[in-house]
């Protein structure tokens, strides 16, 4: 995770995650009107963007995914649950570009692996947006389950699906049209940080890719297990007519798989 934080002494790596913010941001405000839960989330297309920004510019599209949710906040969202907001995001762009590689469907010699050229790279995408979107919805809704805001299972359920769709519906072609600009330009992440901050790929890096898998799958399963069993919540929206919040198994259930998660990206290097 090294390079989360050695970015910043590259200009064009911190032109990058404004640039990032700005876009996300701009995408996120229009459509604050159409509300999915008053006060935390509505429909974002703008949500195929984080995978993208994070494949493509690294740690500073993560930085700027987070950044530039943030900013939309401001604009009828901002609250405590921001700040898992700011994570959760950040997350979102952080899991595809540090888990491209690990699933033994990109080939290590493939001089464009982020082009969608065959079958393999394409349902590689689709994993990844899946894990992505999951990840995202976990933290957040582990948060505001814990402040008692809003019901882990209607929330995770809810995010889950609104981000896995854009980022696979319009993420695929995003990638399509970018990847080829973005590499004529020199501006993919791997071509501007030095070696130290790049993948390396040892034993600790897929035991942290296999953590967080297992992280953000498990905590999703488990703490939906007990938030429908034993907090009597419900999926979706009807999860905001029934159960109750702040149970301490869904707490422990979800938030060991963001425990497990956050261990992974720390030795994931």
């Amino acid at each position: 995770m090294k390079e989360v934080f050695g970015m910043w002494k590259y200009t064009k790596m911190v032109v990058l995650v404004a640039l990032s913010a700005a876009i996300f941001a701009a995408l996120l405000i229009p459509f604050k009107a159409l509300v999915l839960i008053p006060g935390f989330t509505e429909v974002r297309p703008a949500n195929a963007l984080p995978i993208v920004l994070g494949l493509l510019f690294g740690p500073a599209g993560a930085w700027g995914a987070a950044i530039g949710n943030l900013i939309g906040d401001f604009f009828g969202t901002l609250g405590i649950g921001s700040i898992f907001g700011f994570i959760g995001n950040f997350f979102s762009a952080y899991i595809p570009y540090k888990l491209w590689n690990k699933l033994a469907l990109v080939n290590e010699s493939d001089e464009d692996p982020l082009l969608l050229d065959n079958t393999k790279k394409v349902v590689n995408f689709v994993i990844v947006a899946l894990l992505s979107s999951m990840a995202c919805a976990l933290i957040i809704a582990w948060g505001l389950e814990m402040l008692q805001l809003v019901p882990f299972a209607a929330l995770a359920t809810i995010i889950s699906l609104n981000n896995s769709v854009p980022s696979i519906v319009l993420g695929i072609p995003l990638m399509l049209i970018l990847y080829p600009r973005i590499k004529k330009w020199d501006l993919l992440w791997t071509d501007i940080v030095e070696e130290e901050y790049l993948e390396k790929k040892s034993s600790a890096a897929r035991v942290g890719a296999l953590l967080m898998v297992v992280g953000i799958v498990g905590g999703i399963t488990t703490g939906l297990i007990a938030a429908l069993g034993l907090s009597g919540q419900a999926a979706f929206a009807g999860g905001f007519t029934q159960g109750q919040m702040g149970s301490v198994g869904v707490t422990l259930m979800a938030g060991s798989g963001v425990v497990l998660t956050v261990i992974g990206s720390l030795i994931e290097q």
